[in-house]
C-alpha cells in the first residue's frame, strides 16, 4: 500500500506506540494526585509543554493539552468571547471545527465576517483588511491549509491586526504546519496556536492550544479543573507523552527538505498527463490535483484497488456535497468534482511516489476513455 492521505492521519511512530505502553500500564498514575509518583508525572507532561513551546519558538505562553485539534480550536474561539458588540473574523479556507463554530457565533448574533481566499488558496488580504476594525475581537487565520498546502502570511496578518484592530486576539490552526514548517509564534505574535498529534506521527485523541496570555482565554468545560481550569478532565497522559516523543523525534527541516522532493517526483511524473493539473502551494506536505473529465471520488476508489490511498479532501467534510475551500478560491462546480488532495510524509520513497502517479494518470485514461 502506498499511503498519500497524510493529512488526514499519520501513522504513529512505533518507539511511540511504547511510551505509550509505558504510561498506560506502568506509569499510570493521575497527574491529579498528590503522592510522588503522580507528582513525577506531572512534571513530566511539563516537560511535553517546554517542547512544544520550544517548537513553537515562543519566548512566554502557556500550553492546554486538549482531546485534539476540534477541542483547541473551539477553545481558542468560545474561550475568548467577551460580553458586548464585538466582532469576530475568519477565513473560508477554515476547518470545519472553525468554521462552524463561527456559524454558531453567527446564530447567537454575534456579527461573523467571512474572508474569500484567493485562486492560489491564501486568504485575501485586501478583503481582510477592509473588515478589521476597532470592534474586532477575534482573528482565526489556518496557517496552511489542509486542502491545497497554500501557506498565510502570519505576518502579513499580525501587521494588519497592529494597524486596525490592535485589541483583536490572533487565533492560528497550525494543524498542518506544526511539525512540519519552522516558524514562531513570537515572531507574528500570535496569541493561540492549535495542535493536534496524530498529523505528525503522534496519537489520535491528544492535541493542545497554546495560549500567549492565559488571562485573555475563559474554560468551556467545568469541572476537576485540569489545566489550570481551563480543560477540566484527567489528562490523557500516555497520549501527551506519545505526542511529546514525536515532538522530540521530528526533525522539521529535515523532513521538509525530503517532502518537497517527494513532491517534486510525484508532478514531475504527472506534468506530461493531459487534463491533470494542480494547485501550486508552498507546503510540500499537501497538493491538490484536478483531473478534468473525471469525478474525483470514481478515481480515488479506483487507484485504492492498485494500493494508493488518496484523499478527496478534509476527512472531516468528506460527508458533505462540494467543496467550500475550493469553490471560494473560483473554481466551479466540475473542477471541484474532479480534484483530489495528495499529502505526503517522509516516511514515503520517491519511488513509492512515482509509481503512484503513474497508477493515478493510468486509471485517470482508462476512466476519462470510459466516460466520452
Amino acid at each position: 500500500m502506498i499511503y498519500l492521505d497524510n493529512a488526514a492521519t499519520t501513522a504513529m511512530f512505533e518507539e511511540g506506540a511504547d511510551v505509550y505502553k509505558k504510561y498506560a500500564c506502568q506509569s499510570f498514575y493521575n497527574p491529579s494526585a498528590s503522592y510522588a509518583a503522580a507528582l513525577e508525572i506531572s512534571k513530566d507532561l511539563d516537560g511535553v509543554r517546554n517542547l512544544i513551546l520550544s517548537r513553537l519558538n515562543a519566548s512566554k505562553g502557556s500550553v492546554i493539552f486538549t482531546g485534539g485539534a476540534t477541542e483547541s480550536n473551539n477553545l481558542a474561539v468560545l474561550g475568548s468571547l467577551r460580553n458586548g458588540k464585538q466582532e469576530y473574523l475568519f477565513s473560508m479556507g477554515e476547518h470545519p471545527s472553525v468554521f462552524q463554530t463561527a456559524k454558531y457565533l453567527e446564530s447567537q448574533g454575534h456579527t461573523v465576517h467571512f474572508v474569500d481566499l484567493q485562486p492560489n488558496g491564501q486568504v485575501d488580504y485586501a478583503k481582510l483588511e477592509s473588515l478589521l476594525s476597532e470592534r474586532t475581537r477575534l482573528i482565526s487565520i489556518m496557517h496552511v491549509s489542509n486542502e491545497t498546502g497554500a501557506i498565510n502570511d502570519l505576518c502579513r496578518i499580525n501587521d494588519l491586526r497592529r494597524k486596525l484592530a490592535p485589541r483583536a486576539l490572533f487565533h492560528v490552526d497550525g494543524v498542518q504546519a506544526f511539525c512540519k514548517i519552522d516558524f514562531s509564534v513570537d515572531e507574528a505574535e500570535i496569541d493561540l496556536y492549535t495542535l493536534s498529534a496524530h498529523k505528525f506521527h503522534g496519537p489520535k485523541g491528544v492535541g493542545a492550544l497554546y495560549v500567549r496570555n492565559i488571562q485573555a482565554l475563559k474554560n468551556i468545560i467545568y469541572g476537576g479543573g485540569q489545566e489550570g481550569g481551563y480543560r477540566s478532565g484527567t489528562e490523557n497522559v500516555p497520549g501527551i507523552m506519545a505526542m511529546g516523543f514525536a515532538i522530540d523525534k521530528i526533525n522539521v527541516r529535515q523532513n521538509f527538505e525530503k517532502v518537497q522532493s517527494l513532491k517534486k517526483a510525484f508532478l514531475n511524473k504527472l506534468a506530461a498527463v493531459e487534463g491533470a493539473d494542480w494547485i501550486d502551494s508552498a507546503s510540500p506536505y499537501i497538493v491538490s490535483v484536478g483531473f478534468k473529465g473525471v469525478n474525483g471520488e470514481t478515481l480515488m476508489r479506483a487507484v485504492q484497488d492498485q494500493g494508493v490511498i488518496i484523499g478527496k479532501g478534509s476527512a472531516c467534510s468528506t460527508k458533505k456535497a462540494g467543496n467550500r475551500i475550493l469553490e471560494s478560491m473560483g473554481l466551479d462546480k466540475e473542477q471541484v468534482k474532479s480534484h483530489v488532495r495528495i499529502s505526503f510524509s517522509e516516511m514515503l520513497t520517491v519511488e513509492e511516489v512515482e509509481k503512484a502517479a503513474e497508477i493515478l494518470a493510468n486509471k485517470y485514461q482508462e476512466i476519462l476513455e470510459k466516460v466520452r
